[in-house]
This record gives structure tokens, sequence and C-alpha cells, in this order.
């Protein structure tokens, strides 16, 4: 088990865990900046077949304005990264733990900022079956 993240495995396909995610990051507010299709890159660049596996970056915006506010170079952390990928005939979901990437900072304004965003991502986690 990782410590600076939310992980589990889930029955569901790839592509219904994806969509859940999306719809779910939606329902708290955030909308995903990028989507890295880990799996054509690596296949664009390397010439390499991998497993499917994409990285969603979720932003608040509200949250990312009031983090940038009270620490400018915060972007250099920002967005959430949500990771969905196969593994054995499943589908893993991880998503990071803002408390623990921000607490690197030492900026008790900032640890508040990202205990409520990660209230949020683990609201998201937890509808995720």
């Amino acid at each position: 088990m990782i410590h600076y993240g939310f992980t589990k495995e889930i029955d569901a396909s790839f592509e219904e865990t994806l969509d859940k995610v999306s719809n779910e990051l939606k329902k708290e507010g955030f909308g995903i900046l990028t989507q890295i299709n880990v799996t054509e890159k690596f296949k664009e660049k390397l010439d390499i077949d991998f497993k499917k596996y994409i990285i969603l970056g979720a932003c608040n915006p509200p949250s990312a304005h009031k983090a940038i506010l009270v620490e400018e170079n915060i972007g250099l952390m920002l967005p959430c990264n949500v990771v969905i990928y196969e593994r054995q005939n499943k589908t893993v979901v991880s998503i990071i733990k803002s408390k623990v990437a921000m607490e690197m900072i030492g900026n008790v304004e900032l640890e508040q900022i990202a205990s409520s965003i990660e209230k949020k991502l683990k609201k998201v986690f937890d509808s995720i079956n």
C-alpha cells in the first residue's frame, strides 16, 4: 500500500472506470486539465506495447487559486494526479493524497487547502467500485 495516494483494484472495465472517475471528479468541482495516455505515448515514442495506463491531471479552480495566492510556486505541484491502469484483469485507480504532497512545502495555509482538496478526492475515491 502506498502512503502518498489512495489505491484500489476493482472489477469494472478500464473504460467504465475512466468514465466513472471523470464524472465523480466533476461532481466534486474538479476539471480535467490533462489526460495523458501513457500507452499511446510509449508506443509512439518508444515503440513499446504497454498495458492501458492513463494519468488524469485534475484541478479544482477555486482551491488552485487560493493555493497560488499563498504559495506562488505551488504550480510545480499541481494538478492533482489520478492514475487508472490495468493489472491482471482488474482496473486500478490511484488518487494522490494532496496533504502528503503539500507537507513538504511547510506552509500552514497551503496544508489547510490541501486538506480540503483531499476530502473531495477521497469522496471521489470512495465512490469508485
